[in-house]
């Protein structure tokens, strides 16, 4: 047997992509599944997007770019910043990464060594955890509850800070909840966070333009007392439909901003020259497509929902945010995993189990409602059938 670093043996996954693989193999059977497990928009690039870095290679952009990524990308970064959450930021903080995940895994490489603590979302998004068992640090759960929406209470999160405490992780809206954390916590834990100047916080904030029911994303990079100490994470995968494309950033403290680019040399060089063009025609062309494109996951959000909490055994809350519900199967009598399966095999559903977003996820099962109405309806009800 090979003789690995140990360090790879503390690597997990990310299950969306085994049950994926999953489902290219029975539909390469003939099955016919409906997908309501892989997190990805199911509407296609913009064509003005498409149409940039098409002219970007015509023009010739075919070489390396700086590592942190090109001049007019990280101002129109800037500016989109400015517009949304209106906070102003210099674009030399600005990092350009092939895909969001990315500024996570250099966040916690920074952060994470034995003896070190870091502070994650749980049920949150698999490779946080991941990441933070690799570089030898404790990964310490922050418990999401479906009562309080999926959200948390400052207090509570500050009293998980000890002096080992390196790093502290949020996302909202969230993966694989849907959970939005109100604007009012938000508030109190960036003023608890004063009393601890060595703890910097990776806000995942790759969602916050998916938003429903009149809700408004808050911001950590808004908080003057602890800006130097946040790491925002963004990216066009999920607002402009862009998953395959590789396209993220992160923005950094000023004293973080130099290692994060030493990563970036060390790891990848720089990202995809056409791309990033097609970044810059994202952020600075029409938005139609974003508002059209979250009208139509907030009308499939109502069905899901209301399909879910129709079947024998399953209740749902609603989702304030992202493309994601988070049922609770307690009542069936069975596990999330051999839900899953069960799903799956029998019913032809691809779901993935709350168990493959940490171990707060028993019980519970996450539906992406990136895909139509028609598929969402036949789906539940085949589920329906097969409970």
């Amino acid at each position: 047997m090979t003789d690995l670093a140990a360090r790879i043996s503390r690597l997990g996954t990310e299950s969306a992509f085994e049950v994926l693989a999953r489902v290219k193999a029975l539909e390469g059977q003939g099955r016919d599944i409906i997908n309501l497990g892989i997190g990805q928009p199911d509407f296609k690039t913009p064509d003005h997007i498409v149409e940039a870095a098409i002219k970007a290679l015509r023009d010739g952009h075919h070489g390396y770019t700086p590592a942190a990524g090109i001049a007019g990308l990280r101002q129109a970064v800037c500016a989109d910043i400015d517009k949304h959450r209106g906070v102003t930021v210099d674009p030399g903080d600005v990092l350009i990464v092939p895909g969001a995940k990315v500024t996570m895994f250099f966040a916690i490489l920074m952060f994470g060594e034995a003896g070190a603590e870091i502070i994650y979302p749980n049920p949150g998004f698999p490779i946080y955890e991941s990441a933070i068992n690799f570089t030898g640090a404790k990964a310490v759960p922050m418990p999401l509850y479906e009562d309080t929406g999926f959200s948390f209470n400052a207090e509570e999160v500050l009293g998980l800070i000890t002096p080992k405490t390196r790093l502290m992780i949020l996302n909202s809206p969230a993966n694989p909840t849907g959970g939005v954390v109100p604007g009012e916590q938000i508030e109190r834990l960036a003023d608890g966070l004063r009393d601890h100047p060595g703890v910097y916080v990776l806000s995942d904030e790759i969602y916050s333009r998916m938003l429903y029911e009149g809700r408004h994303h808050v911001s950590l990079l808004e908080f003057e007392t602890i800006r130097d100490r946040v790491i925002l994470l963004d990216g066009w995968s999920k607002t402009y439909a862009m998953t395959g494309w590789r396209l993220g950033y992160g923005v950094w403290p000023k004293d973080l901003i130099e290692p994060a680019t030493r990563l970036a040399i060390n790891c990848h060089s720089c990202v995809n020259a056409a791309a990033q063009y097609a970044g810059i025609a994202a952020l600075e062309g029409p938005q139609d497509s974003v508002d059209d494109m979250v009208r139509a996951f907030d009308e499939r959000r109502r069905v899901i929902v209301g399909e879910l909490n129709q079947t024998p055994g399953v209740t749902c809350a609603d989702p304030g945010g992202a493309f994601y519900a988070f049922a609770n199967i307690s009542g069936t009598g069975i596990t999330a995993a051999e839900f899953q399966d069960r799903m799956l095999n029998e019913a032809g559903v691809a779901t993935i189990a709350g168990t493959s977003f940490g171990g707060f996820g028993e019980g519970y099962v996450r539906f992406s409602y990136a895909n139509s109405r028609e598929n969402i309806k036949a789906a539940i009800g085949r589920i329906r059938e097969s409970l």
